[in-house]
């Protein structure tokens, strides 16, 4: 009787066996489309067997506890991979939108204002005496000094966005690492009980890779799953079961928004902008603080530069009516503020007799001061005296397509990588449904087979009983 009782346990045994594994199956399958999951299996392990005499009669097997199949060494490289395809990624998109700025094919651009203004007072030089000619001179100085402006303000604008950007990135990550706070505390919890938290550390995971998509970090996990994360080498972000918030705001209304660290025991804020060179938050604030405000201060100096050339020959002739000309552009002394401030001079704006083309003694039509300020178009000015100022001009913009360009490569070509290691990944951790399907048969035989035992078993009880009556 003990054998049929024994042989009842087994196909128990393999009918919740079967039971388990059908759950995982079912569980695999319903969660194939979530980012971040890893297919699960159930460990099975031989039960102990009975003796009887010199006889070890088996068991069958049990459930010992369902495993997700995850190559940790893998997992680590695509944060990795990631967090340098999101930065790369991020960079591409603001210098993409920079280089739209210098677009002379969609803008008229500061290129052609400088070549108009020159050949205006080209046109001037010819007919110094001429009403059209002067109002012409007037016009392209509005259009030239507007230009300024237009690339100064669009290149403040591409800052503003990227500020934007910014605060949103930092109030992603804080939303991050408080999920990944709650997920360490749901996976000490499970796996106190000696139970593996499958699906909780596939979220963390996941949550861990979009955490290094937006900012540099560095993570290690103790011995009770808890996972301890700090954020650009500075800022302990998650700590067991509590997370610490960034913060980012200006610190004044010209200044560009930083992001700080709040010290949980004192309440302080440290600045921690510069410390961030990774991800989505290092793309954007490199951009805006490094490469457009370069660019904002080349365009401060052209403009300052210019301004300076033609007004030094402006104030050296006289005007249509014999009086001392004075400057044709006015523009600030701070530099930095060059393309903020540069205009037309009120005189000149108001009356175009104003404009100055020739020397006293040269009378009204002298064309000396105007052949000179058109020929500054030709001379060596910029990089110390090197360089045009449309050769200038034009090499940045030359800079700006070939960086851009160079961004958009290595975008790419990280995003393959990327790619290549999410498919071996997807080969080793990913579900594939064929091979779901194939064991869910398989399962299915097995739970009616163990069934059938069941049921052969329970006869052979019969049988005994009947044996007994008789």
């Amino acid at each position: 009787m003990s054998r049929l009782s024994s042989l009842m346990d087994t196909g128990k045994r393999s009918m919740m066996n079967s039971q388990t594994a059908l759950a995982t199956t079912g569980h695999n399958i319903a969660s194939k489309a979530t980012e971040g999951f890893s297919r699960q299996r159930v460990e099975q392990q031989t039960n102990n067997p009975i003796g009887e005499g010199n006889l070890r009669i088996g068991t069958g097997s049990k459930a010992v506890k369902v495993t997700r199949i995850n190559n940790s060494f893998l997992e680590k490289q695509i944060q990795k991979e990631n967090s340098q395809s999101s930065y790369l990624n991020s960079k591409a998109d603001a210098i993409n939108r920079v280089e739209q700025i210098y677009n002379e094919q969609l803008n008229k651009g500061l290129g052609e204002a400088m070549s108009s203004f020159f050949n205006s007072y080209r046109e001037l030089s010819n007919t110094p005496e001429s009403a059209p000619a002067r109002t012409l001179v007037r016009e392209s100085g509005h259009a030239l000094s507007k230009e300024f402006s237009r690339v100064y303000s669009d290149l403040e604008n591409v800052q503003k966005d990227l500020d934007t950007q910014i605060i949103t990135q930092v109030e992603e990550v804080n939303q991050i690492t408080t999920e990944i706070a709650s997920l360490n505390e749901k996976i000490s919890q499970v796996e106190l009980q000696g139970i593996d938290a499958n699906d909780e550390r596939d979220r963390r995971d996941l949550l861990i890779k979009k955490l290094n998509e937006k900012i540099d970090i560095t993570w290690g996990e103790n011995e009770t799953g808890q996972v301890t994360i700090t954020g650009a080498r500075a800022a302990v972000l998650v700590s067991g079961f509590t997370s610490q918030r960034l913060k980012a705001h200006h610190i004044n209304d010209r200044d560009r928004v930083e992001v700080f660290f709040e010290n949980p025991s004192t309440g302080q804020l440290s600045q921690m902008t510069k410390r961030i060179n990774g991800g989505a938050l290092g793309a954007a604030i490199d951009v805006r603080d490094n490469y457009v405000e370069d660019l904002k201060a080349n365009m401060n100096e052209m403009a300052f530069t210019f301004t300076k050339e033609v007004n030094d020959i402006h104030n050296l002739g006289v005007d249509l009516k014999g009086k001392q000309g004075g400057n044709f552009f006015t523009i600030s002394e701070n530099i930095n503020d060059a393309c903020r401030t540069i205009g037309i001079d009120a005189e000149i704006n108001s009356d175009a007799n104003r404009i100055v083309t020739g020397l006293a003694k040269g009378g009204p039509a002298d064309n000396t001061v105007a052949n000179v300020i058109s020929n500054i178009q030709a001379k060596a000015v910029m990089n110390d005296g090197t360089t045009t100022f449309e050769d200038y001009y034009h090499a940045k913009i030359g800079e700006v397509g070939v960086y851009a360009q160079r961004m958009n490569r290595s975008s790419e070509s990280q995003k393959n990588i990327v790619s290549q290691l999410n498919n071996v990944r997807e080969s080793i951790s990913g579900v594939s449904l064929d091979e779901e399907a194939t064991k869910m048969i398989e399962f299915q035989k097995s739970f009616d087979a163990s069934a059938r035992m069941i049921r052969t078993a329970d006869e052979m009880f019969d049988t005994v009983l009947n044996l007994k009556r008789l």
